[in-house]
């Protein structure tokens, strides 16, 4: 609020109202009434009020023409303090009751308005709306009543208010508290939120409408309160609006908060701000190259024997083989057993955490295999594995890992956000190219196009070895350097073996293109057919509906044996609908990481899991290939459709069925095309190939 300053210095007429001390609280007036109110929120000043002769000394000013000034004038601990509002008619008219005169700063054709709150650069624009003119026996005007709305020519933000002077025409006012800025704020992270308050300060009851947020960027708030809407306030009384601020881009947002009022404006609209900015927290980042953390066979990371029945291993994993120190939230790992005793199965799970029900890889007696596990860490970055029967070794590599916090950044480049596609075979041996030979590779690369090649940084493989001559392992890697000490599919002879990776590419410049591609090698340590499908994409955090990703403890949320999620074995050519738990799915999410169980199936078989509901027909490429009376085990990111629920399909044979989801991929916000994702993904397959190393 301004000091008190000269204004109208050519007024040569003061009509004065007697001085009346400031009052603290302000009851509501009585007629007739000389009053002030004045909402210069929106323009970020100080002025805004409802004055009085209870509150201040009201000093109206009249000249000819029907010039008129109200000036209130208060004190404040910091000194006194005034607010003014200038009025007059155009040139040769006098002020008609009822009418709207257009008003401008600049004397003319149009009514004159000043309101000393806000000070333009150039013009000021406006209205002003007369409830009441009185006047004496020789046309002087003794009585005024107005509504008004004032702003910059260049501006948008609005000043109003209400002017009374000896006046019996009521007024409504609503005082609101002010602009409300939110800071700065993580995008997809909890929101902040911020109160609203109106005050009535007429001389009658303030009625509201219902509260609405507009502009551009309203998506960037929500209300998530609200006492005023739809309500009567009597003058004194206050009611409020909370507002949850959550950015959605990495920039600077702003909206609107709009509350309809029985005022002489009609509306309150105070500006909301919220600056955000882009985290890491659910981006994963692919090591260049797969490292062991773990050996039984040798002691690496742990004792050197066997897990022992019911054993719980513990496992340090942040810190080693190039991964941060802090700030994880899960891991991506391949999980290899050799050499069990009896059948199992061990389950991978956060050391801090109860051990769940749930299994990270199945396995009977005698055998040796493997499965990407993605398991989440204990808040000091390790893990622990659980061996149910008899003893077995265990290996465990680890291929990349989940922002759980910006405690590393930062780390360029930027961590990479998920985007699930329907599968898609890249290659398959059998019919193109034959059998690897035994320690030979293939380098597989895929065409994105010039604009989205570039910027892959992973891809989500399903890697199968087909009928291999002798029992040994595949290793799939970036390409970059020597082959890794490290496995992705471990295979017995004859066999069908799948495992899903999760790869580190290097860019392809000599794969045929102008552009760089995406690749990766796959190495077998014995002659094997390889057959590669692509399921996803890890971008370079850029792209649009790009998703991120939140751990959770190993969850069941399918088991056919007992009836959770679907009931009864899956029969040949059946496919069944799984609803995720409302628990593991919010509006956002739009994937699942799991790890699926084929249980005991009456004959070899093979198990596709899809998005449900989206239309789609069932993908020819699979998820699970179990044997006859295997208990066969695999990751699986899947998408889900619109109710937030998968496909899965049995081939042959009858199966029973176990599914534990490890995390979820919600959408990011910054990178969203939108509320929801365009149903096609911008990574779409031009072509794809491979070649000998």
């Amino acid at each position: 609020m301004r000091r008190i300053r000269t204004l109208f210095g050519v007024l040569a007429v003061g009509v004065f109202a007697t001085a009346v001390a400031p009052a603290v609280a302000q009851a509501a007036p009585t007629a007739p009434y000389t009053a002030l109110v004045v909402d210069d929120t929106q323009v970020g000043g100080d002025d805004t009020g409802s004055w009085d002769g209870s509150n201040a000394t009201m000093v109206p000013m009249l000249n000819d023409g029907d010039q008129f000034a109200l000036e209130a004038r208060w004190s404040e601990p910091s000194g006194p303090k005034s607010t003014r509002v200038d009025v007059r008619p155009p040139y040769g008219e006098t002020w008609q009751e009822g009418r709207t005169y257009p008003a401008s700063t600049s004397p003319g054709l149009q009514a004159r308005l000043y309101v000393d709150a806000v000070q333009c650069v150039s013009d000021g624009v406006g209205a002003v709306w007369v409830r009441q003119v009185r006047r004496d026996a020789t046309g002087v005007l003794t009585a005024f009543a107005a509504a008004y709305e004032f702003h910059c020519a260049n501006r948008t933000e609005v000043v109003d208010g209400e002017i009374r002077w000896n006046s019996d025409e009521g007024y409504s006012a609503v005082l609101p508290s002010g602009p409300l800025d939110f800071g700065r704020v993580e995008v997809g992270r909890a929101p902040v939120t911020r109160t609203e308050t109106f005050t009535s300060a007429g001389s009658g009851d303030a009625a509201f409408g219902t509260a609405r947020i507009e502009g551009s960027d309203r998506a960037a708030f929500a209300i998530t309160g609200d006492t005023c809407s739809g309500r009567i306030l009597p003058t004194g009384k206050v009611c409020t609006v909370t507002i949850a601020g959550a950015p959605t881009k990495g920039r600077v947002q702003t909206a609107s908060l709009v509350m309809p009022d029985n005022t002489g404006y009609g509306q309150r609209t105070e500006s909301l701000t919220v600056e955000g900015w882009e985290g890491v927290i659910g981006t994963y980042y692919p090591l260049t190259t797969p490292f062991r953390l773990m050996d039984t066979r040798n002691g690496t990371g742990v004792l050197g024997r066997p897990i022992a029945p019911g054993e719980m291993v513990e496992l340090q994993v942040a810190g080693r083989g190039g991964l941060p120190t802090g700030g994880l939230s899960a891991v991506v790992l391949n999980v290899t057993v050799t050499g069990p005793t009896a059948s199992s199965f061990l389950t991978v799970y956060p050391a801090d955490e109860e051990r769940p029900n749930a299994s990270s890889i199945n396995f009977p007696a005698g055998w040796l295999g493997s499965n990407n596990v993605t398991v989440k860490l204990s808040a000091d970055g390790r893990v622990k594995v659980y061996n149910r029967t008899g003893h077995t070794h265990a290996i465990v590599d680890v291929s990349g890992f989940y922002a759980g916090s910006n405690w590393f950044q930062p780390m360029p480049p930027l961590g990479a956000q998920y985007h699930p596609l329907t599968p898609r075979r890249l290659f398959d041996t059998r019919t193109d190219g034959g059998a690897i030979p035994a320690r030979g590779a293939r380098e597989g690369f895929v065409d994105f196009g010039a604009t989205l090649s570039p910027k892959v940084r992973s891809l989500v493989l399903n890697v199968t070895a087909v009928a291999p001559v002798k029992a040994g392992f595949l290793t799939v890697w970036s390409g970059e350097g020597a082959v890794p000490i490290a496995s992705t599919v471990n295979y017995a002879a004859g066999k069908v073996v799948p495992n899903l990776v999760v790869v580190k590419t290097r860019a392809c410049t000599d794969c045929g293109r102008g552009y760089p591609l995406p690749a990766f090698s796959v190495y077998t340590s014995q002659a094997a057919n390889v057959v590669v499908d692509l399921v996803g994409v890890f971008d370079d955090g850029t792209v649009a509906d790009g998703l991120r990703f939140t751990p959770v403890s190993p969850t069941r949320i399918v088991d056919s044996r007992t009836g959770l999620g679907t009931s009864g074995a899956l029969g040949a050519n059946v496919t069944r609908k799984v609803t995720t738990p409302s628990a593991l799915a919010t509006d956002a999410t739009r994937a699942l990481a799991m790890n699926v169980s084929a249980v005991s199936p009456t004959t070899s078989t093979v198990l596709t899991v899809w998005p449900a509901d989206t239309g789609a027909a069932k993908p020819t490429a699979s998820n699970l290939n179990p044997a006859a009376g295997q208990i066969v085990s695999n990751a699986v990111f899947t998408g889900i459709g619109p109710k937030d629920a998968f496909n899965v399909h049995n081939l042959s044979g009858s199966t029973h069925l176990v599914a534990d989801v490890v995390g979820s991929y919600w959408l990011y916000p910054a990178t969203a095309s939108g509320s929801t994702p365009s149903a096609t993904s911008p990574f779409v397959v031009l072509s794809a190939g491979h070649r000998a190393r």
